[in-house]
Protein backbone atom coordinates (compact mmCIF):
# COMPACT_ATOMS: atom_id res chain seq x y z
CA UNK A 1 0.00 0.00 0.00
CA UNK A 2 2.78 2.45 0.91
CA UNK A 3 5.85 3.03 -1.24
CA UNK A 4 9.32 2.89 0.29
CA UNK A 5 9.79 6.66 0.41
CA UNK A 6 6.51 7.14 2.25
CA UNK A 7 7.38 4.33 4.65
CA UNK A 8 10.70 5.99 5.46
CA UNK A 9 8.97 9.30 6.18
CA UNK A 10 6.26 7.64 8.25
CA UNK A 11 8.76 5.63 10.29
CA UNK A 12 10.50 8.88 11.25
CA UNK A 13 7.19 10.39 12.40
CA UNK A 14 6.23 7.30 14.37
CA UNK A 15 9.39 7.63 16.44
CA UNK A 16 7.61 10.58 18.07
CA UNK A 17 4.87 8.37 19.54
CA UNK A 18 4.68 9.09 23.25
CA UNK A 19 2.74 5.97 24.28
CA UNK A 20 1.79 2.67 22.60
CA UNK A 21 -1.06 2.74 20.07
CA UNK A 22 -3.54 -0.03 19.26
CA UNK A 23 -5.37 -0.05 15.92
CA UNK A 24 -8.67 -1.94 16.26
CA UNK A 25 -10.05 -3.07 12.90
CA UNK A 26 -13.59 -3.87 11.76
CA UNK A 27 -13.59 -5.70 8.44
CA UNK A 28 -15.41 -8.19 6.22
CA UNK A 29 -14.50 -10.14 3.09
CA UNK A 30 -14.58 -7.12 0.75
CA UNK A 31 -11.58 -5.91 -1.24
CA UNK A 32 -11.66 -2.60 0.63
CA UNK A 33 -11.42 -4.46 3.96
CA UNK A 34 -8.42 -6.41 2.78
CA UNK A 35 -6.77 -3.20 1.66
CA UNK A 36 -7.46 -1.60 5.04
CA UNK A 37 -5.92 -4.57 6.85
CA UNK A 38 -2.87 -4.36 4.62
CA UNK A 39 -2.51 -0.66 5.38
CA UNK A 40 -2.72 -0.90 9.17
CA UNK A 41 -0.36 -3.89 9.22
CA UNK A 42 2.21 -2.02 7.15
CA UNK A 43 1.97 0.88 9.59
CA UNK A 44 2.37 -1.46 12.58
CA UNK A 45 5.49 -2.97 11.02
CA UNK A 46 7.13 0.45 11.11
CA UNK A 47 6.93 0.87 14.90
CA UNK A 48 7.12 -1.48 17.85
CA UNK A 49 4.74 0.88 19.63
CA UNK A 50 1.81 0.04 17.30
CA UNK A 51 -0.25 -3.15 17.45
CA UNK A 52 -3.27 -4.28 15.44
CA UNK A 53 -6.28 -6.08 16.91
CA UNK A 54 -9.35 -7.51 15.22
CA UNK A 55 -12.38 -5.84 16.80
CA UNK A 56 -15.36 -6.54 14.54
CA UNK A 57 -17.95 -4.90 16.75
CA UNK A 58 -21.41 -5.77 15.45
CA UNK A 59 -22.54 -2.20 14.71
CA UNK A 60 -19.21 -0.90 13.36
CA UNK A 61 -18.80 0.23 9.76
CA UNK A 62 -16.77 -2.09 7.58
CA UNK A 63 -14.06 -1.42 6.71
CA UNK A 64 -13.03 0.86 9.58
CA UNK A 65 -10.59 1.09 12.46
CA UNK A 66 -10.16 3.06 15.65
CA UNK A 67 -6.98 4.62 17.05
CA UNK A 68 -6.69 3.71 20.73
CA UNK A 69 -4.18 4.48 23.46
CA UNK A 70 -4.64 2.98 26.93
CA UNK A 71 -2.11 5.33 28.52
CA UNK A 72 -3.94 8.50 27.44
CA UNK A 73 -7.43 7.04 27.78
CA UNK A 74 -8.23 7.62 24.11
CA UNK A 75 -10.41 4.61 23.30
CA UNK A 76 -13.00 4.36 20.51
CA UNK A 77 -12.97 8.14 20.12
CA UNK A 78 -11.07 8.53 16.84
CA UNK A 79 -12.13 6.32 13.93
CA UNK A 80 -11.52 6.05 10.19
CA UNK A 81 -14.19 4.38 8.05
CA UNK A 82 -12.31 3.68 4.84
CA UNK A 83 -8.67 4.04 3.90
CA UNK A 84 -7.24 7.40 4.99
CA UNK A 85 -4.91 7.79 2.04
CA UNK A 86 -4.53 10.67 -0.40
CA UNK A 87 -5.07 13.97 1.35
CA UNK A 88 -6.23 12.15 4.50
CA UNK A 89 -2.96 10.31 5.14
CA UNK A 90 -1.72 13.29 7.13
CA UNK A 91 -4.91 13.10 9.21
CA UNK A 92 -4.05 9.50 10.10
CA UNK A 93 -0.46 10.30 11.05
CA UNK A 94 -1.55 13.19 13.27
CA UNK A 95 -4.23 11.04 14.89
CA UNK A 96 -1.63 8.40 15.77
CA UNK A 97 0.70 10.96 17.32
CA UNK A 98 -1.96 12.95 19.17
CA UNK A 99 -3.76 9.90 20.55
CA UNK A 100 -0.40 8.71 21.92
CA UNK A 101 -0.02 11.92 23.90
CA UNK A 102 1.89 14.09 21.42
CA UNK A 103 0.67 17.66 21.98
CA UNK A 104 -1.40 19.07 19.07
CA UNK A 105 -0.36 22.43 17.65
CA UNK A 106 -3.36 24.30 19.01
CA UNK A 107 -3.42 27.49 21.06
CA UNK A 108 -3.74 27.00 24.81
CA UNK A 109 -7.06 28.87 25.02
CA UNK A 110 -8.52 26.65 22.27
CA UNK A 111 -7.42 23.54 24.18
CA UNK A 112 -9.13 24.78 27.33
CA UNK A 113 -12.28 25.56 25.35
CA UNK A 114 -12.33 22.03 23.91
CA UNK A 115 -11.84 20.44 27.33
CA UNK A 116 -14.73 22.43 28.77
CA UNK A 117 -17.27 21.23 26.16
CA UNK A 118 -20.03 18.94 27.46
CA UNK A 119 -20.00 15.19 26.84
CA UNK A 120 -22.13 13.45 24.25
CA UNK A 121 -20.82 15.10 21.07
CA UNK A 122 -20.52 12.44 18.36
CA UNK A 123 -19.21 13.80 15.05
CA UNK A 124 -19.08 12.12 11.65
CA UNK A 125 -17.34 13.67 8.63
CA UNK A 126 -18.04 12.45 5.11
CA UNK A 127 -15.04 13.10 2.88
CA UNK A 128 -13.52 12.28 -0.49
CA UNK A 129 -9.85 11.37 -0.69
CA UNK A 130 -9.29 13.97 -3.43
CA UNK A 131 -10.74 16.80 -1.31
CA UNK A 132 -8.09 19.25 -0.13
CA UNK A 133 -10.47 20.96 2.32
CA UNK A 134 -11.54 17.77 4.10
CA UNK A 135 -8.33 17.10 6.07
CA UNK A 136 -8.60 20.40 7.94
CA UNK A 137 -12.04 19.43 9.23
CA UNK A 138 -11.04 15.83 9.98
CA UNK A 139 -7.93 16.91 11.84
CA UNK A 140 -9.78 19.57 13.85
CA UNK A 141 -12.44 17.10 15.00
CA UNK A 142 -9.82 14.44 15.76
CA UNK A 143 -8.04 16.91 18.02
CA UNK A 144 -11.31 17.62 19.81
CA UNK A 145 -11.94 13.89 20.29
CA UNK A 146 -8.42 13.33 21.63
CA UNK A 147 -8.63 16.20 24.12
CA UNK A 148 -12.16 15.64 25.41
CA UNK A 149 -13.32 12.16 26.50
CA UNK A 150 -16.92 13.17 25.81
CA UNK A 151 -16.31 13.68 22.08
CA UNK A 152 -15.99 11.08 19.32
CA UNK A 153 -15.22 11.52 15.64
CA UNK A 154 -15.35 9.23 12.62
CA UNK A 155 -13.98 10.05 9.18
CA UNK A 156 -16.09 8.36 6.48
CA UNK A 157 -14.94 7.93 2.88
CA UNK A 158 -18.08 8.73 0.89
CA UNK A 159 -16.88 6.72 -2.10
CA UNK A 160 -16.83 3.52 0.01
CA UNK A 161 -20.10 4.17 1.82
CA UNK A 162 -22.32 5.20 -1.09
CA UNK A 163 -25.49 3.88 0.57
CA UNK A 164 -25.01 6.26 3.49
CA UNK A 165 -24.16 9.13 1.15
CA UNK A 166 -27.32 8.55 -0.89
CA UNK A 167 -29.53 8.02 2.17
CA UNK A 168 -28.34 11.25 3.80
CA UNK A 169 -28.37 13.16 0.47
CA UNK A 170 -24.71 14.16 0.87
CA UNK A 171 -23.59 15.84 -2.34
CA UNK A 172 -20.70 17.99 -1.11
CA UNK A 173 -17.72 17.36 1.13
CA UNK A 174 -16.61 17.74 3.79
CA UNK A 175 -20.04 17.16 5.29
CA UNK A 176 -20.17 17.02 9.09
CA UNK A 177 -22.95 15.50 11.16
CA UNK A 178 -23.33 15.86 14.92
CA UNK A 179 -25.30 13.22 16.81
CA UNK A 180 -26.88 12.12 13.53
CA UNK A 181 -28.03 15.56 12.38
CA UNK A 182 -26.48 17.84 9.76
CA UNK A 183 -23.92 20.16 11.38
CA UNK A 184 -22.03 21.87 8.56
CA UNK A 185 -20.65 21.59 5.04
CA UNK A 186 -17.39 22.83 3.58
CA UNK A 187 -14.09 23.71 5.11
CA UNK A 188 -14.23 24.72 8.78
CA UNK A 189 -11.44 25.66 11.13
CA UNK A 190 -11.35 24.35 14.67
CA UNK A 191 -12.34 27.85 15.83
CA UNK A 192 -15.40 27.82 13.57
CA UNK A 193 -16.44 24.38 14.79
CA UNK A 194 -16.08 25.45 18.41
CA UNK A 195 -18.08 28.62 17.75
CA UNK A 196 -20.99 26.48 16.54
CA UNK A 197 -20.80 24.02 19.42
CA UNK A 198 -19.93 26.44 22.21
CA UNK A 199 -22.71 29.03 22.07
CA UNK A 200 -20.97 31.32 24.55
CA UNK A 201 -17.75 31.52 22.55
CA UNK A 202 -18.77 34.56 20.50
CA UNK A 203 -19.43 36.72 23.54
CA UNK A 204 -16.14 35.69 25.16
CA UNK A 205 -14.22 36.43 21.96
CA UNK A 206 -15.90 39.81 21.66
CA UNK A 207 -14.92 40.75 25.21
CA UNK A 208 -11.29 39.82 24.56
CA UNK A 209 -11.24 41.73 21.29
CA UNK A 210 -12.79 44.84 22.82
CA UNK A 211 -10.11 44.82 25.52
CA UNK A 212 -7.25 44.99 23.02
CA UNK A 213 -5.24 48.18 22.68
CA UNK A 214 -5.42 50.06 19.41
CA UNK A 215 -3.24 48.78 16.57
CA UNK A 216 -0.96 50.81 14.36
CA UNK A 217 -1.96 48.63 11.40
CA UNK A 218 -4.96 46.33 11.41
CA UNK A 219 -5.17 43.96 8.44
CA UNK A 220 -8.68 42.69 7.68
CA UNK A 221 -8.36 39.43 5.74
CA UNK A 222 -5.81 36.62 5.93
CA UNK A 223 -5.17 35.61 2.34
CA UNK A 224 -1.93 36.23 0.41
CA UNK A 225 -2.47 40.00 0.41
CA UNK A 226 -3.28 40.12 4.10
CA UNK A 227 -0.36 37.90 5.07
CA UNK A 228 2.08 40.01 3.07
CA UNK A 229 0.69 43.21 4.58
CA UNK A 230 1.03 41.82 8.11
CA UNK A 231 4.64 40.75 7.57
CA UNK A 232 5.71 44.05 6.03
CA UNK A 233 3.98 46.03 8.75
CA UNK A 234 5.36 43.92 11.61
CA UNK A 235 8.87 44.25 10.25
CA UNK A 236 8.57 47.99 10.80
CA UNK A 237 8.25 47.33 14.51
CA UNK A 238 4.72 48.69 14.79
CA UNK A 239 1.73 47.11 16.54
CA UNK A 240 0.12 44.87 13.91
CA UNK A 241 -3.03 42.77 13.96
CA UNK A 242 -4.78 40.46 11.50
CA UNK A 243 -8.50 39.75 11.74
CA UNK A 244 -9.53 37.07 9.25
CA UNK A 245 -12.61 34.99 8.65
CA UNK A 246 -10.25 32.14 7.74
CA UNK A 247 -6.50 32.50 7.45
CA UNK A 248 -5.39 31.60 3.94
CA UNK A 249 -8.52 32.88 2.25
CA UNK A 250 -9.41 31.52 -1.16
CA UNK A 251 -5.98 29.89 -1.45
CA UNK A 252 -7.41 27.19 0.80
CA UNK A 253 -9.85 26.32 -1.99
CA UNK A 254 -7.16 26.11 -4.68
CA UNK A 255 -5.78 22.73 -5.59
CA UNK A 256 -2.75 23.10 -7.86
CA UNK A 257 -0.59 26.24 -7.93
CA UNK A 258 1.98 26.11 -10.70
CA UNK A 259 2.69 29.75 -11.56
CA UNK A 260 3.98 31.14 -8.26
CA UNK A 261 7.44 32.28 -9.24
CA UNK A 262 10.32 30.19 -7.76
CA UNK A 263 7.88 27.49 -6.57
CA UNK A 264 7.35 25.08 -9.44
CA UNK A 265 4.34 23.35 -7.91
CA UNK A 266 2.40 23.43 -4.65
CA UNK A 267 -1.13 23.12 -3.28
CA UNK A 268 -3.33 25.82 -1.81
CA UNK A 269 -3.66 24.46 1.75
CA UNK A 270 0.10 23.92 1.90
CA UNK A 271 0.73 27.51 0.81
CA UNK A 272 -1.87 28.81 3.28
CA UNK A 273 -0.14 26.98 6.14
CA UNK A 274 3.19 28.44 5.06
CA UNK A 275 1.70 31.95 4.96
CA UNK A 276 0.37 31.62 8.51
CA UNK A 277 3.64 30.16 9.77
CA UNK A 278 5.56 33.06 8.23
CA UNK A 279 3.26 35.65 9.80
CA UNK A 280 3.61 33.96 13.20
CA UNK A 281 7.36 34.52 13.08
CA UNK A 282 6.61 38.15 13.87
CA UNK A 283 4.78 39.90 16.69
CA UNK A 284 1.42 39.85 14.90
CA UNK A 285 -1.83 39.49 16.83
CA UNK A 286 -3.87 37.00 14.75
CA UNK A 287 -7.62 36.83 15.29
CA UNK A 288 -8.98 33.97 13.21
CA UNK A 289 -12.63 33.17 12.54
CA UNK A 290 -13.69 36.82 12.67
CA UNK A 291 -16.00 38.29 10.02
CA UNK A 292 -15.93 42.07 9.63
CA UNK A 293 -19.30 43.80 9.38
CA UNK A 294 -18.53 47.52 9.29
CA UNK A 295 -15.91 50.27 9.22
CA UNK A 296 -16.04 53.74 10.74
CA UNK A 297 -13.43 56.21 9.38
CA UNK A 298 -11.12 58.03 11.79
CA UNK A 299 -12.75 61.41 11.11
CA UNK A 300 -16.08 60.06 12.36
CA UNK A 301 -14.88 58.58 15.66
CA UNK A 302 -14.34 60.39 18.94
CA UNK A 303 -10.85 58.92 19.43
CA UNK A 304 -9.55 59.65 15.92
CA UNK A 305 -8.99 55.97 15.18
CA UNK A 306 -10.46 53.77 12.47
CA UNK A 307 -13.01 51.37 13.99
CA UNK A 308 -13.77 47.95 12.49
CA UNK A 309 -16.79 46.06 13.82
CA UNK A 310 -17.27 42.28 13.70
CA UNK A 311 -20.09 39.77 13.57
CA UNK A 312 -19.63 38.79 17.23
CA UNK A 313 -20.26 42.39 18.32
CA UNK A 314 -16.61 43.33 18.92
CA UNK A 315 -14.83 46.46 17.72
CA UNK A 316 -11.13 46.73 16.94
CA UNK A 317 -9.42 50.11 16.67
CA UNK A 318 -6.39 51.08 14.64
CA UNK A 319 -4.49 54.09 13.33
CA UNK A 320 -4.56 52.50 9.87
CA UNK A 321 -6.36 49.60 8.24
CA UNK A 322 -5.49 47.38 5.27
CA UNK A 323 -8.58 45.87 3.65
CA UNK A 324 -7.68 42.52 2.05
CA UNK A 325 -10.89 40.52 2.29
CA UNK A 326 -10.43 38.78 -1.07
CA UNK A 327 -13.21 37.34 -3.19
CA UNK A 328 -15.57 34.36 -3.37
CA UNK A 329 -17.03 32.22 -6.14
CA UNK A 330 -19.63 34.05 -8.23
CA UNK A 331 -23.12 32.54 -8.16
CA UNK A 332 -25.22 32.04 -11.27
CA UNK A 333 -28.11 33.92 -9.68
CA UNK A 334 -30.81 31.65 -11.11
CA UNK A 335 -33.82 29.97 -9.45
CA UNK A 336 -32.89 26.75 -7.68
CA UNK A 337 -29.20 27.54 -7.23
CA UNK A 338 -29.35 28.36 -3.54
CA UNK A 339 -32.06 25.79 -2.83
CA UNK A 340 -29.85 22.99 -4.16
CA UNK A 341 -26.50 24.32 -2.99
CA UNK A 342 -24.51 21.34 -1.62
CA UNK A 343 -27.32 19.11 -2.93
CA UNK A 344 -26.12 19.03 -6.51
CA UNK A 345 -24.93 22.61 -6.99
CA UNK A 346 -21.20 22.65 -6.25
CA UNK A 347 -18.21 24.94 -6.68
CA UNK A 348 -15.20 22.68 -6.07
CA UNK A 349 -14.68 19.85 -8.57
CA UNK A 350 -11.69 18.46 -6.66
CA UNK A 351 -13.65 18.15 -3.43
CA UNK A 352 -17.07 17.08 -4.62
CA UNK A 353 -16.33 15.38 -7.94
CA UNK A 354 -15.94 11.84 -6.47
CA UNK A 355 -19.48 12.03 -5.06
CA UNK A 356 -20.81 12.14 -8.65
CA UNK A 357 -18.95 9.05 -9.85
CA UNK A 358 -20.76 7.45 -12.76
CA UNK A 359 -23.29 10.31 -13.01
CA UNK A 360 -23.96 13.14 -15.46
CA UNK A 361 -22.89 16.65 -14.50
CA UNK A 362 -22.45 20.08 -16.04
CA UNK A 363 -19.83 22.78 -15.65
CA UNK A 364 -20.83 26.42 -16.03
CA UNK A 365 -18.05 28.62 -17.40
CA UNK A 366 -15.62 28.38 -20.30
CA UNK A 367 -12.60 30.11 -18.80
CA UNK A 368 -9.54 28.30 -17.48
CA UNK A 369 -11.27 27.30 -14.24
CA UNK A 370 -14.31 25.90 -16.02
CA UNK A 371 -12.35 23.93 -18.61
CA UNK A 372 -9.95 22.57 -15.97
CA UNK A 373 -12.96 21.48 -13.89
CA UNK A 374 -14.51 19.71 -16.89
CA UNK A 375 -11.25 17.90 -17.62
CA UNK A 376 -10.90 16.75 -14.01
CA UNK A 377 -14.52 15.64 -13.75
CA UNK A 378 -14.38 13.71 -17.03
CA UNK A 379 -12.09 11.20 -15.37
CA UNK A 380 -14.63 10.52 -12.62
CA UNK A 381 -18.19 11.01 -13.87
CA UNK A 382 -20.13 9.42 -16.70
CA UNK A 383 -20.51 12.59 -18.78
CA UNK A 384 -19.73 16.32 -18.54
CA UNK A 385 -21.58 19.10 -20.34
CA UNK A 386 -19.68 22.39 -20.34
CA UNK A 387 -21.92 25.43 -20.78
CA UNK A 388 -20.49 28.80 -21.82
CA UNK A 389 -22.45 32.06 -22.12
CA UNK A 390 -20.13 33.51 -24.79
CA UNK A 391 -19.90 32.32 -28.40
CA UNK A 392 -16.58 30.62 -27.71
CA UNK A 393 -14.51 29.28 -24.84
CA UNK A 394 -12.04 31.67 -23.20
CA UNK A 395 -9.65 29.09 -21.75
CA UNK A 396 -6.04 28.71 -22.86
CA UNK A 397 -5.58 26.83 -26.11
CA UNK A 398 -3.73 23.94 -24.46
CA UNK A 399 -6.66 23.36 -22.10
CA UNK A 400 -9.20 23.51 -24.92
CA UNK A 401 -7.19 20.94 -26.88
CA UNK A 402 -7.20 18.58 -23.90
CA UNK A 403 -10.93 19.11 -23.38
CA UNK A 404 -11.77 18.40 -27.01
CA UNK A 405 -9.83 15.12 -26.85
CA UNK A 406 -12.12 13.68 -24.17
CA UNK A 407 -14.91 11.38 -25.40
CA UNK A 408 -17.34 12.03 -22.55
CA UNK A 409 -17.43 15.84 -22.72
CA UNK A 410 -19.85 18.03 -24.68
CA UNK A 411 -19.38 21.79 -25.08
CA UNK A 412 -22.35 24.12 -25.52
CA UNK A 413 -21.61 27.78 -26.26
CA UNK A 414 -23.93 30.81 -26.55
CA UNK A 415 -25.99 29.30 -23.74
CA UNK A 416 -27.58 31.09 -20.79
CA UNK A 417 -28.38 29.00 -17.72
CA UNK A 418 -31.85 30.00 -16.47
CA UNK A 419 -32.78 27.51 -13.74
CA UNK A 420 -31.62 24.60 -11.59
CA UNK A 421 -34.36 22.03 -11.15
CA UNK A 422 -34.82 19.41 -8.46
CA UNK A 423 -37.22 17.18 -6.58
CA UNK A 424 -37.06 19.10 -3.31
CA UNK A 425 -34.30 16.90 -1.93
CA UNK A 426 -31.60 17.11 -4.60
CA UNK A 427 -30.87 18.67 -7.96
CA UNK A 428 -32.19 16.75 -10.98
CA UNK A 429 -31.52 19.02 -13.94
CA UNK A 430 -30.61 22.33 -15.48
CA UNK A 431 -32.45 24.62 -17.91
CA UNK A 432 -30.61 26.79 -20.42
CA UNK A 433 -31.56 29.12 -23.26
CA UNK A 434 -29.83 29.09 -26.65
CA UNK A 435 -28.82 32.73 -27.07
CA UNK A 436 -28.82 32.43 -30.88
CA UNK A 437 -32.10 30.62 -31.56
CA UNK A 438 -33.91 31.46 -28.35
CA UNK A 439 -34.80 27.80 -27.79
CA UNK A 440 -35.01 26.51 -24.24
CA UNK A 441 -33.43 23.17 -23.34
CA UNK A 442 -33.43 20.98 -20.23
CA UNK A 443 -30.59 18.66 -19.23
CA UNK A 444 -31.07 15.80 -16.79
CA UNK A 445 -28.12 16.05 -14.41
CA UNK A 446 -27.03 14.92 -10.97
CA UNK A 447 -24.85 17.97 -10.40
CA UNK A 448 -23.57 21.27 -11.71
CA UNK A 449 -20.20 22.88 -10.95
CA UNK A 450 -20.22 26.68 -11.14
CA UNK A 451 -16.97 28.25 -12.40
CA UNK A 452 -17.86 31.77 -13.56
CA UNK A 453 -15.43 34.01 -11.77
CA UNK A 454 -15.23 35.88 -8.48
CA UNK A 455 -17.14 38.45 -6.44
CA UNK A 456 -15.21 40.74 -4.03
CA UNK A 457 -16.03 40.35 -0.33
CA UNK A 458 -16.88 44.01 0.14
CA UNK A 459 -20.63 44.10 0.87
CA UNK A 460 -19.87 45.22 4.42
CA UNK A 461 -18.06 48.33 3.11
CA UNK A 462 -20.89 49.77 1.01
CA UNK A 463 -21.54 53.41 1.86
CA UNK A 464 -18.17 53.77 3.62
CA UNK A 465 -15.32 53.02 1.22
CA UNK A 466 -15.63 54.01 -2.43
CA UNK A 467 -16.37 50.93 -4.53
CA UNK A 468 -16.41 50.32 -8.28
CA UNK A 469 -19.58 49.20 -10.10
CA UNK A 470 -18.26 45.63 -9.71
CA UNK A 471 -18.02 46.10 -5.93
CA UNK A 472 -14.22 46.32 -5.86
CA UNK A 473 -12.43 48.72 -3.52
CA UNK A 474 -11.10 51.60 -5.61
CA UNK A 475 -7.40 52.11 -4.91
CA UNK A 476 -4.67 54.24 -6.44
CA UNK A 477 -1.12 53.19 -7.28
CA UNK A 478 -0.19 53.44 -3.58
CA UNK A 479 -3.05 51.12 -2.50
CA UNK A 480 -4.86 54.10 -0.93
CA UNK A 481 -8.66 54.30 -0.80
CA UNK A 482 -10.75 57.45 -0.56
CA UNK A 483 -10.38 57.33 3.26
CA UNK A 484 -7.15 58.51 4.93
CA UNK A 485 -5.35 55.65 6.64
CA UNK A 486 -7.49 52.99 4.94
CA UNK A 487 -5.68 50.92 2.31
CA UNK A 488 -6.84 48.12 0.03
CA UNK A 489 -4.99 45.09 -1.35
CA UNK A 490 -5.63 41.89 -3.28
CA UNK A 491 -8.62 40.47 -5.10
CA UNK A 492 -11.11 42.76 -3.35
CA UNK A 493 -9.65 45.84 -5.10
CA UNK A 494 -9.67 47.32 -8.60
CA UNK A 495 -6.11 46.12 -9.25
CA UNK A 496 -6.35 43.92 -12.39
CA UNK A 497 -5.33 40.28 -12.75
CA UNK A 498 -6.44 38.35 -9.71
CA UNK A 499 -3.33 36.27 -9.03
CA UNK A 500 -1.66 35.17 -5.79
CA UNK A 501 1.66 36.77 -6.64
CA UNK A 502 0.00 40.09 -7.50
CA UNK A 503 -2.04 40.02 -4.28
CA UNK A 504 1.12 39.53 -2.24
CA UNK A 505 2.81 42.47 -3.91
CA UNK A 506 -0.22 44.66 -3.33
CA UNK A 507 -0.33 43.59 0.32
CA UNK A 508 3.29 44.61 0.80
CA UNK A 509 2.60 47.92 -0.96
CA UNK A 510 -0.42 48.59 1.25
CA UNK A 511 1.59 47.98 4.43
CA UNK A 512 4.33 50.34 3.29
CA UNK A 513 1.73 52.98 2.44
CA UNK A 514 0.14 52.47 5.85
CA UNK A 515 3.52 53.02 7.50
CA UNK A 516 4.04 56.14 5.42
CA UNK A 517 0.65 57.39 6.61
CA UNK A 518 1.61 56.73 10.23
CA UNK A 519 4.88 58.64 10.14
CA UNK A 520 3.20 61.61 8.46
CA UNK A 521 0.14 61.69 10.74
CA UNK A 522 0.28 62.55 14.45
CA UNK A 523 -1.06 59.75 16.63
CA UNK A 524 -4.38 60.50 18.34
CA UNK A 525 -4.11 61.11 22.07
CA UNK A 526 -6.09 57.91 22.79
CA UNK A 527 -3.69 55.81 20.71
CA UNK A 528 -0.71 57.26 22.57
CA UNK A 529 -2.37 56.41 25.87
CA UNK A 530 -3.05 52.84 24.73
CA UNK A 531 0.56 52.43 23.63
CA UNK A 532 1.78 53.68 26.97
Amino acid sequence: MLDNELKTQLKAYLERLVNPIELVTHTDSSTASQELLALVREIAELSDRITVRDGNTADARRPSFTVNCAATGVTDRVAFAGLPLGHEFTSLVLALLQASGYAPKVDADVIEQIKSLPAGLHFETYISLSCHNCPDVVQALNVMAVLNPGITHTMIDGALFQDEVNEKQIMAVPSVRLNGAAFGDGRMTIEEILAKVDTGAGARDAAKMNARDAFDVLVVGGGPAGAAAAIYAARKGIRTGVAAERFGGQVLDTMAIENFISVQETEGPKMAAALEAHVKQYAVDILNGQRATGLVPADKTADGLVHVTFENGATLKSRSVVLSTGARWRNMGVPGEQEYRSRGVAYCPHCDGPLFKGKKVAVIGGGNSGVEAAIDLAGVVEHVTLIEFDAKLRADAVLQAKLNSLPNVKVIVSAQTTEVTGDGQKMTGLVYKDRVSGDVHTLELAGVFVQIGLVPNTDWLKGTVELSPRGEIIVNDRAETNLPGVLGAGDCTTVPYKQIIIAMGEGAKAALSAFDHLIRTPAPVSAKADAA
